[in-house]
């Protein structure tokens, strides 16, 4: 399936940059893509993605990417267009199609974090990764962990305690690991250590990739 995604994106690239080359070399205008439609339409009968619409969708593609990277070819076609069509910049789109990648978010998931303006909120974490993890996995680290979530599914109070909101979390447990990004799994809530004095993490987390337990104390994000 992944192979069949490649080889129709890089279809749709080079339909896309055959639009672009015939209206430069020929001076053809709009009607070049009604008719290129309608051609390939009557060629191959039955077949999707051939319409009107999504010929423009190809020019765009191909006129913002010039070339196909390989990360692009890695998501659907679906999936690059709202990226396409909603992104302003290339850092951003290079920002989203990574997280689709990595997290395999869906149509809904990566329009509700683009609505969310998740990427402009992604900053180095409010963490303390640069001394707790080994080197090469402290870049993974500020990808992992953002400085602001978008937490309205947990629909409590803007006036809240920590009870209020760890009960809340619990509640809505996979929603909240989805907004974390994905590589996140729950270990335990009011995990007691063992230090001076008695203490409690009220979130604990574990992130595959880091292989780090991570712990939310409600205002402050620790890898241990």
């Amino acid at each position: 399936m992944k192979q069949v995604n490649v080889t129709l994106i890089r279809l749709y690239c080079d339909i896309g940059k055959s639009i672009v080359e015939k209206q430069r070399i020929h001076k053809w205008g709009k009607s070049v893509v009604e008719t290129l439609a309608a051609d390939l339409q009557n060629e191959f009968p039955g077949m999707t993605g051939l319409s009107n619409r999504n010929m423009w969708r190809m020019r765009r593609f191909y006129t913002e990417y010039q070339f196909l990277p390989p990360m692009v070819a890695a998501i659907s076609w679906s999936n690059n267009i709202i990226i396409v069509e909603k992104c302003k910049d290339d850092n951003e789109r290079k920002f989203y199609t990574g997280m689709v990648i990595k997290c395999g978010w869906t149509e809904g998931i990566l329009i509700h974090h683009i609505k969310g303006k998740s990427f402009e909120k992604f900053l180095p974490g409010q963490t303390n990764s640069e001394k707790t993890l080994p080197e090469k996995y402290k870049h993974q680290a500020k990808l992992a962990i953002r400085d602001e979530y978008n937490f309205k599914f947990l629909e409590i109070a803007d006036e809240h305690n920590e009870r209020e909101l760890e009960r809340a979390i619990l509640k809505n447990i996979r929603k909240f690991l989805m907004e974390m990004g994905g590589d996140f799994s729950f270990i335990a809530n009011q995990f007691r250590l063992a230090l001076e004095e008695d203490f409690s993490l009220y979130i604990l987390l574990f992130h595959r990739k880091l292989k780090s337990l991570v712990a939310n104390d409600y205002y402050v994000v620790y890898n241990i």
